[in-house]
Parts: structure tokens; C-alpha cells; sequence
């Protein structure tokens, strides 16, 4: 029996039927999880993002203000360990 090019298209149309309805039923889990991902993102990643940015930019600031500070500090400690060792050696000879 030989089919006809009416025969072979109606099996195509059966079987494209057949697996579209089979994808969109495999397919339907892949958009849900993609869907919950979605909303994970924008839901709690996002807002994390956002909390994280919130607080480091404040601290970043605050840091770069202090810095000035800090290195003055430094120079400061730096000078008043050179006259301790120095007065520490005097002391050792007086004594």
C-alpha cells in the first residue's frame, strides 16, 4: 500500500499535534521552576542585593571620610614609638 502526499501530510499534522501537546506537558514543569526562579530573584535576591548596597555605601563613606584621619593616626603611633624606644634607651643608661 503506498501512501498519499494527502496520507503523509494528515500523519504530520497527527504527530505535530501529538507533540505539541506532549512539549507543553514536559515543558510546563521547565516554566514553572523558571517562573519560581524568577520570583526568587526579584522576591529575595533583589531585596538582599538592596539591603547589602544599603549598608555598604554608608560604611564605604564613612571609611573614605576617616581615612585622613586614620593616616594622621598612624603617623602619630609611628612618632610616639620612635621617642618611647629613644626615652626607653635613655632610662636604660640612667639606670
Amino acid at each position: 500500500m503506498m501512501l498519499t502526499n494527502e496520507d503523509l501530510l494528515a500523519i504530520s499534522q497527527l504527530l505535530d499535534v501529538k507533540l505539541d501537546s506532549k512539549l507543553k506537558v514536559e515543558l510546563q514543569p521547565l516554566k514553572d521552576d523558571i517562573r519560581n526562579i524568577k520570583l526568587h530573584l526579584e522576591n529575595v535576591t533583589d531585596q538582599n542585593i538592596q539591603l547589602l548596597v544599603e549598608n555598604y555605601v554608608p560604611a564605604a563613606k564613612r571609611y573614605e571620610e576617616a581615612v585622613p584621619a586614620i593616616q594622621e593616626m598612624q603617623a602619630d603611633i609611628d612618632i610616639m614609638k620612635k621617642v618611647i624606644a629613644d626615652h626607653s634607651e635613655k632610662l636604660k643608661k640612667i639606670s
